[in-house]
């Protein structure tokens, strides 16, 4: 018998256990309604999901863990959340919910939506930082980030989405929906709100659009070329045409009250005031400008741009935004908490009233490869109680189990500066046996034809098996991952021991034992780590 044959006794259309990580899998995705959703491997920001169009679920959009709602919190209220978690314990999956339930919430609440940020493709930012820094090894660089460069990082991710969006353009990824009539409400957006987006996209910009893309936004905006650099520029241009016409009217066409030497000396010292507005327009400004972004490059260390770019982008805006009082030219952060602060106000304009930001696979990165000290080094800035508390922004971490161990190795001090009792932080991602069995009966159903007859999880094994049975072998297989392994190879083992005509549709106890034992062994061998997954 084959497994296809074994399915289609039971009328079950697709492998309810045959996925084995969320983001590819077809059932999780039809059961949350979250097929919108990029892959989700790839956002980085898979989890974007205000924007997107997600199918009806076909199942209530439920919790499959008991945490889930602790997780999400309310989402009028963003805040915070720490999951650490087991491979194969639903960190993905948990993540895919709150993208679905992002999605429903703005749906129904289209004058208070949520922005979804998925901050989890993390190689482009940490291949930057280790050139930039230049440590001998990735975790001597990642020893030196800085909760300011991931604050960077995520105004980074965002930013440019915003200016597609009101640019009217097609993003190259995870476009934000700010609604059906962004040019007209981005027209009317007040003076404050037009500096803050021409600054935030000056800095924070597609490294090689952003300059070009600053004179697109100013004009989607209506806004003026800073008036003191459009005004200077002109004045060095026409000032030397001005004084050579004044030199000939009054050499060669001189009236009778130009006589005498006192208009040479007029036209000398015009010519001399305008010579040092010349050299410190033209020269001492652009430099000092060229000074400003080169800090502005070695701050940003998550960019790779030059500071030519950036000074291009910021002689267009007005001279407040060059100020470097508003500028990330050093390492603190109080700039970047503006800028954030910036921008969650600037988003509010288009019915945003809050930000979630989910952090998600910082052990995949080709720099990380699961080492945990090089986890630790990447996530420890971010457990900073004052980022992880602004008001309107909810932080949605979900992090390896081993993580969790590197925490409480920790000192007092560590602790009183995270505040992780203000967190909702969960310590460990767990599965009993009965919340296993009804999340795999789920599934079974998912995979049914519409208006099928019910069947349950128990019914595809023998009369002999109990549900305790299932149940308390799905227990030792701890988390969802090793449960769907388990069952997906009770299938294949019965299909492939009785024949078609036999008609033994239903899994025998002993099978069940023999895989349980199986399965159970290289679970426990992988928590040891001395075999893989």
């Amino acid at each position: 018998m084959t497994l296809n044959e074994f399915l289609s006794h039971w009328s079950i259309t697709e492998n309810p256990f045959r996925g084995e990580e969320a983001r590819n899998d077809a059932v999780f995705v039809r059961m949350t309604g979250s097929g919108g959703l990029r892959g989700t491997g790839a956002m980085r920001v898979d989890l974007q999901t205000d924007t997107l169009a997600f199918p009806p679920p076909t199942h209530p959009l439920g919790s499959f863990h008991s945490d889930f709602d602790k997780v999400l919190g309310d989402l009028h209220r963003p805040s915070t959340s720490i999951v650490f978690g087991e491979k194969g314990s639903g960190k993905t999956a948990m993540r895919l919910q709150i993208a679905s339930r992002v999605a429903q919430h703005n749906a129904e609440h289209p004058a208070a939506r949520v922005l979804m940020v998925a901050y989890d493709d993390l190689n482009p930012f940490l291949a930057r930082v280790h050139e930039r820094v230049g440590g001998k090894t990735p975790l001597e660089s990642f020893q030196q980030l800085r909760l300011v460069d991931h604050m960077d990082a995520i105004l980074h991710t965002v930013v440019p989405r915003v200016v597609d969006a009101i640019l009217g353009l097609r993003a190259q990824d995870d476009p934000i929906d700010l609604g059906a009539d962004v040019k007209r409400v981005a027209r009317r957006l007040d003076r404050y709100d037009v500096r803050d987006l021409l600054l935030l996209q000056a800095l924070y910009d597609r490294p090689e659009q952003a300059e070009h893309r600053t004179a697109e936004l100013r004009g989607r905006l209506g806004a003026w070329r800073s008036m003191s650099v459009v005004l200077g520029d002109a004045l060095v241009l026409v000032g030397p045409i001005v004084l050579a016409a004044l030199f000939v009217w009054g050499r060669f066409f001189p009236p009778g009250w130009l006589a005498g030497e006192w208009p040479v000396y007029a036209l000398a010292g015009l010519g001399a005031l305008w010579l040092l507005f010349a050299v410190k327009h033209a020269v001492w400004d652009r430099f000092k400008l060229a000074r400003t972004c080169g800090r502005i490059k070695k701050q940003l260390r998550v960019l790779s741009r030059s500071p030519r770019s950036w000074a291009k982008s910021l002689r267009q805006l007005p001279a407040g935004c060059r100020d470097p009082e508003v500028l990330p030219i050093g390492e603190t952060d109080e700039v970047r908490y503006s800028l954030f602060s910036r921008l969650r106000r600037l988003i509010g304009a288009f019915g945003y009233t809050g930000m979630l930001v989910v952090i998600d696979r910082v052990d995949e990165p080709t720099l990380v490869s699961g080492d945990a000290d090089r986890m630790r080094a990447i996530t420890w800035p971010l457990l900073n109680n004052k980022f992880l508390q602004q008001e309107g922004l909810g932080v949605k971490m979900l992090l390896p189990v081993e993580l969790r161990h590197a925490l409480f190795r920790e000192s007092s001090a560590f602790f009183q500066d995270a505040r992780l009792d203000k967190q909702n932080m969960i310590e460990r991602l767990t599965w009993t046996g009965p919340m296993l069995y009804d999340l795999c009966n789920t599934r079974l159903q998912a995979c049914r034809p519409a208006g099928s007859a019910q069947l349950a999880l128990l019914d595809l094994f023998s009369e002999d098996v109990t549900r305790q049975d299932v149940v308390d072998a799905l227990d030792q297989m701890h988390q969802p991952r090793d449960a769907f392994k388990f069952l997906y190879r009770c299938m294949t083992e019965h299909a492939s021991n009785v024949t078609k005509d036999q008609n033994a549709w239903r899994i025998p106890k002993l099978t069940l034992d023999q895989i349980r034992k199986q399965e159970a062994d290289r679970v426990q061998q992988l928590h040891r780590g001395i075999r893989p997954a």
